[in-house]
Order: C-alpha cells, then sequence, then structure tokens
C-alpha cells in the first residue's frame, strides 16, 4: 500500500486540532479519527503515528498551514465543522475555533462565512449519520 498522501495527513493533523478544541478528545472524536484514517487508506505505521499524535492536546498552532494548497485549506474547514458536531452538537468554542482557524489559514471572511454555512446545514441535516 502506498503510504497516505502528505495533504493528507497535513489534513488529518489539522482535524485533530479541531477534535482538541473543546478541551476533549473523547471517544466520538476518536472514533472520527479512526474512519479517517480508514477513508485516506492509512497504512498501519501512519495510523498508529497519527493516534500518538492525537493523543497529546493540540492547538491552531499546530496546523501544518504551510503543507497545505488553497483548496485543501477549504477543505479542511468543511471537515472541520463536521467534526465538530461528531458528538451531536456544536458548542460555542468550537465554533468559534472553526471561525478562527478560517482566519488563521487566511480564508476571506466573506468566504469562510459561507464555507461555514454550508458546512453546518450539512451536518446538521445529517447528524444522524455523524
Amino acid at each position: 500500500m502506498a503510504p497516505m498522501h502528505p495533504h493528507n495527513v497535513a489534513i488529518l493533523k489539522s482535524l485533530v486540532s479541531v477534535a482538541w478544541s473543546d478541551g476533549d478528545f473523547g471517544a466520538s472524536e476518536k472514533e472520527m479519527l479512526d474512519a479517517l484514517l480508514v477513508a485516506f487508506d492509512a497504512s498501519e505505521e501512519q495510523s498508529n503515528e497519527l493516534r500518538t499524535y492525537a493523543a497529546t492536546k493540540r492547538t491552531i498552532e499546530d496546523v501544518p498551514i504551510d503543507e497545505l494548497s488553497a483548496d485543501d485549506l477549504r477543505v479542511l474547514i468543511q471537515h472541520a465543522v463536521l467534526l465538530t458536531f461528531i458528538d451531536g452538537e456544536q458548542n460555542t468554542k468550537e465554533r468559534a475555533f472553526v471561525e478562527e482557524l478560517a482566519r488563521y489559514v487566511g480564508i476571506p471572511d466573506t468566504e469562510a462565512k459561507e464555507l461555514i454555512e454550508s458546512a453546518e446545514k450539512r451536518a446538521k441535516k445529517n447528524l444522524s449519520l455523524l
């Protein structure tokens, strides 16, 4: 199996920071990480490395911006929103983190607002699937 593409590793590391945004990397977040590792075809070694990485609290400063393209950053914001709903609801800390993340990675405010709103609408519509 070919190793996971570096930009996918960077997206997963970024999502770990999102998962920690409420101060807890709980069972729902661990399940989501495991599902993403499968979806991204991570090798066993990569999966173990990312699980170890996720075991330590991560912040916005841990987001590897330089390893992500402009398109990757937009995908990241959409995935981040979905992740904040993983435990059934998005709390204010999580929402604020996603908004801060969009600013941190340089997405213009108007575009970020649209990205976040459309992802929130999709997340709420599909809550039963998360």
